[in-house]
Formats: structure tokens, C-alpha cells, sequence
């Protein structure tokens, strides 16, 4: 009948749903899977509460899902969906290639983790591997990954100095906010940029937002 062996081999089509804010992702994701005789685009979201909607409605074969959205995070809804359906494929799409970020993708349930620059090159044999149950990170997001994985993690008090001072809290205001001394907001301090392997409060929180440790 002129099929290929190749739609032969996969009758099955891979449904997508496509999660993301920005509206030209998504129309990237839509033309990129239009084309493929075993994939088929069933929904899109811009935020994470939309992606839990869209879930429910479609029950996609594997999702595509951003982590920096507004109302509620891809992180957020990724755990919501995994809680409501725990056979749920979901690949993280993301800009980032932190470390922390990516820790905290996969242990909410993400069964990969890809950046947008590679999209041509990554997306659909990444669809393809997780729908047959296999786990992919990215190369880069890889090597963060090992660059790190001997490093001391911060607390969570460690993490709740540290979004402060991004804020733009002084020790004394970071003290008054979680109602302890200014002595022990200094010595949190001395452990972060220990554990981070840098000199001061700028730097530290500069490493902390490349790798995902601190949102601001």
C-alpha cells in the first residue's frame, strides 16, 4: 500500500501534549511533530494548571513541559500529575541546565531532561525512547550533574538565607525574617559560600540561580 516499514513497525501513535508560556515553543513543538507519521500533538498549556487540565482531558502518551511558568510551575505540576497519574511520561523542556533544577525534575517523576537550543536535535527521539519507558538527560545537563555530585547540598535553612539575600536582604533583615541572630545568619553564610566554592553574597547567588538551587 506504500506505507514505509517504519509506520509498519509502530502502528501505535505517540500522543504529546505540549506545556510551555511561550506561544512561539510551542508552535516550534507543534510543526516539528506535524510532520511525524508516529506522533501526534493532542493539547497545549501555557501554565502549569493548565497542563494539569489538559492532562486530565487528553491522557497524553508523554508530555513536553516547561519549568518557568507563571501560576504555577512546571516542577509543581509535574508532581501533580505524577501524584494523579503515576504512569505519566513527562520530559522536561527547559532553558536551564542546572544541576539542582534537573535533580529536582527527576525526583518529582520526569523521565527526561532536555534544553530548547536542542530541540531539533534531541525532541524526537526523545519522545520516541520515553515512550518506550528509557530516561534521557541532556549531555550538558549531564555533565553538570557529575560536576557537582560530590558537592555538599545546602540546607533548607541554607536555601531560605540564600533567597533572602537575593532579595536583597541585609544579615540583619535575613535575621529578623526567620527569627534568628544575626550571628547565625553569618555563619549560614560561611557554610553556603563554602558548599557553593565562592567568595562572597554576589557570587553565591549567582551560582545558586544558574544552578537551580534558588528561584528568584
Amino acid at each position: 500500500m506504500g506505507s514505509s516499514p517504519k509506520t509498519g513497525t509502530s502502528p501505535t501513535v505517540i500522543r504529546v501534549l505540549s506545556v510551555d508560556d511561550h506561544a512561539l515553543i510551542r508552535e516550534g513543538v507543534a510543526a516539528l511533530i506535524a510532520i511525524q507519521k508516529d506522533m501526534r500533538l493532542v493539547g497545549e498549556a501555557s501554565n502549569g494548571r493548565e497542563a494539569i487540565e489538559q492532562f486530565r482531558a487528553h491522557q497524553p502518551d508523554v508530555t513536553l513541559m516547561d519549568l518557568q511558568m507563571p501560576e504555577m510551575n512546571g516542577i509543581d505540576a509535574l508532581i501533580a500529575i505524577r501524584s494523579e497519574f503515576p504512569e505519566a511520561r513527562i520530559i522536561v523542556l527547559t532553558t536551564y541546565a542546572g544541576d539542582a533544577l534537573c535533580k529536582r525534575a527527576m525526583k518529582a517523576g520526569a523521565q527526561a531532561y532536555i534544553l530548547k537550543g536542542n530541540v531539533r536535535k534531541d525532541l524526537l527521539e526523545t519522545i520516541r525512547a520515553v515512550r518506550a519507558g528509557k530516561k534521557f538527560i541532556h549531555a550538558e545537563v549531564a555533565a553538570e550533574l557529575a560536576s557537582h555530585a560530590a558537592d555538599d547540598s545546602l540546607s533548607e535553612r541554607e536555601i531560605e538565607v540564600l533567597s533572602l539575600i537575593a532579595a536583597g536582604n541585609s544579615n540583619k533583615l535575613v535575621a529578623d525574617q526567620l527569627a534568628i541572630s544575626e550571628d547565625t545568619v553569618k555563619g549560614h553564610v560561611k557554610s553556603i559560600l563554602s558548599k557553593l566554592g565562592v567568595n562572597d553574597r554576589t557570587h553565591a547567588v549567582t551560582a545558586a540561580l544558574k544552578r537551580g538551587i534558588i528561584e528568584l
